[in-house]
């Protein structure tokens, strides 16, 4: 295929968007339609003072369908660290089931665990490698958090697309209620929160997220449905258990009634 040419002011220069547009394409040569596929949704972490706290909403979405009300989006990578995912539901599981094996047969070559930065990086490269599906609107954009034995903190690491990582200090979200979610972290959090209110504020990220966004899932207490909510500290990854949840989600909604009457 010979190289396109531009007149003087058409040329998208180093822009891989506006060629494929200027040529007439919206998706690489020879791609088909992409089916519409479940897409999870939002995901939130933040610091507290023993480690990371690292949360997300059970629904995945196609189109304006609710496809899954129990999705677990929130994932253990290995003892010291979770991998939170949204964006198209299929890659996203793929990478993180790839990810995990990754880490298992680093330690088991090399006797040791990969560091935690070492660990981030290597989402990273697996997120770039998705690009192509990307492009084509299967995107997978996740949140990498974890305790650094190594320093005795905790740590999170949010994504792009394009494979870009970035380390955040104290909290972050993705995912379509990420606006509303990441609003709400950055209103609660303070430094020194201990793990019952890291939890707390994480819980209610996802409730203000779920009041506004309709691809993300709040509480589902009729049916017994809460977020995953998961606690990485020095001795590794803890799930917060349902009941505690309930009791997290009921004082919320009792404060919304008492705003609301």
């Amino acid at each position: 295929m010979a190289m396109p040419r531009f007149d003087l002011g058409q040329d998208p220069g180093t822009d891989f968007g506006l060629l494929l547009r200027r040529v007439g394409l919206t998706q690489p040569a020879g791609a088909g339609a992409v089916p519409e596929a479940p897409h999870a949704t939002t995901c939130v972490a933040l610091r507290h003072v023993d480690g990371v706290v690292i949360a997300g909403d059970r629904r995945a979405t196609s189109g304006h369908l609710i496809s899954h009300r129990t999705m677990e989006k929130v994932v253990q990578a290995d003892r010291h660290s979770a991998v939170a995912i949204a964006g198209a539901a299929g890659p996203a599981v793929e990478m993180i089931r790839l990810f995990q094996v990754q880490l298992e047969y680093y330690e088991k070559v090399q006797g040791t665990a990969l560091s935690l930065e070492g660990k981030a990086n290597q989402l990273a490269a697996m997120v770039r490698q998705n690009l192509p599906a990307a492009m084509q609107g299967m995107g997978v954009v996740p949140i990498f958090a974890g305790y650094d034995t190594r320093r005795d903190i905790g740590r999170l690491w949010d994504y792009d697309m394009l494979g870009g990582r970035y380390e955040e200090r104290d909290h972050v979200a993705t995912g379509s209620g990420s606006l509303h979610a990441g609003t709400t972290l950055k209103l609660g959090y303070r430094s020194g929160l201990d793990r019952a209110a890291a939890i707390t504020l994480a819980a209610r990220a996802l409730w203000e997220a779920a009041d506004a966004d309709s691809a993300t899932g709040g509480p589902d207490v009729l049916r017994g449905i809460y977020p995953v909510v998961a606690v990485i500290d020095a001795d590794g990854w803890a799930r917060v258990d349902d009941e505690e949840l309930a009791a997290v989600y009921a004082a919320i909604m009792d404060e919304a009634r008492e705003a609301h009457s």
